[in-house]
């Protein structure tokens, strides 16, 4: 067990940040006994992790990792949105859109500037939904499958916790996607076909039911859930490592800016593996969500087997590599800011600590 000092505890967030209790409750306007004290000053405090009130894998817990991946996805994604209209052209119409360099000009030569921000909406609510119960559900069952098999065979297979955790978290979360990436597709890819969410949504309702909005969940699992396993358990594994052989310095002693900056890096490798592994699925989705009545046969045949796995790939990779490490950096400076410490590298594995 890693006994951690209490000024190992204060170099998660910068020091100007810390104050002791009583001086925290004075610059926080209380008294001894909680009361509002007249205002002496505009200076605003951030309690230190020894004070914080949020217990590890307590509801409190959970909920901030729900609303830290809600606000790493739906940023990240929304962020990234020129690319991803540009990748999803490129997939389903390759001979008008041949390269990334070509597709950008000629999405801007035809549409303009806004042409590339096409879907930003749907982006930004579907993927602020699927972070938040990605997230949130990841850290619950990674805690709860380690509890199902105890402290030793959590240690002894952790990376399987890994996989099963995020897994059965995205199980969840498509479903919260997919309404909104069949919309974002149809209004990347079909000039004139809605303007956005707010047309292209009862558009698809009325002309195939609600149905219509789901008839790409089977492809976006086969999409979602590998990239997922794969973008947990590859970070997990690769900030373990990181700490372990590349930093001299344990984690607990580590400034919050390395931390985080282990975060980013650990992302973003994980993230190119993700586009690779989920890259065919990436591109049936796309298909399928832009031509009515088709199914992955047809998709094979019209992309061909090395179309699934190449196609897009290059500029996917780019995206998502950027995409990825970004949110993890995102996500553990938001679980810094309410006193959790970041992702990974942790010497001790869930089911040790107290639920």
């Amino acid at each position: 067990m890693v006994v951690v000092s209490d000024n190992s505890r204060q170099s998660l967030l910068p020091s100007f940040l810390y104050s002791t209790p009583s001086s925290a409750k004075r610059l926080l306007g209380l008294d001894s006994n909680h009361h509002v004290l007249p205002a002496r000053g505009s200076r605003f405090v951030i309690a230190s992790p020894k004070e914080r009130k949020i217990e590890m894998f307590s509801p409190a817990f959970y909920a901030a990792c729900t609303v830290g991946g809600m606000l790493c996805c739906g940023i990240t994604h929304t962020a990234v949105t020129p690319m991803d209209v540009v990748k999803c052209n490129m997939q389903i119409d390759p001979a008008k859109y041949k390269s990334t360099t070509s597709g950008f000009g000629v999405l801007l030569k035809e549409q303009g500037a806004k042409g590339l921000y096409k879907g930003w909406a749907p982006t930004l609510l579907g993927y602020s939904a699927q972070g938040a119960f990605k997230y949130g559900f990841y850290e619950f069952f990674k805690k709860y499958y380690s509890d199902i098999v105890g402290p030793e065979y959590a240690s002894k297979y952790k990376t399987l916790i890994y996989l099963a955790g995020s897994a059965s978290a995205e199980l969840i979360a498509d479903v919260a996607l997919c309404p909104m990436e069949a919309v974002k597709v149809r209004v990347q890819t079909q000039p004139g076909f809605a303007r956005g969410l707010s047309d292209g949504l009862p558009k698809i309702v009325k002309a195939e039911g609600v149905a219509g909005l789901y008839k790409g969940i089977v492809p976006l699992w086969g999409r979602q859930i590998p990239y997922t396993m794969m973008k947990f358990a590859s970070f997990e594994t690769i900030v373990e490592l990181m700490y372990k052989y590349s930093i001299p310095t344990p984690k607990e002693q580590c400034s919050t800016s390395v931390q985080l900056g282990v975060s980013f890096v650990g992302g973003y490798i994980a993230g190119v593996l993700c586009a690779v592994v989920s890259h065919p699925a990436d591109n049936l989705v796309s298909f399928l969500n832009n031509a009515k009545g088709a199914t992955v046969g047809d998709a094979v045949k019209r992309l061909g087997v090395w179309g699934l796995f190449t196609r897009g790939l290059p500029l996917r990779i780019l995206m998502i590599g950027t995409l990825t490490g970004t949110q993890w950096g995102i996500y553990d400076s938001f679980k810094v800011f309410v006193g959790l410490p970041t992702t990974g590298g942790a010497a001790t594995t869930p089911a040790t600590e107290k639920a």
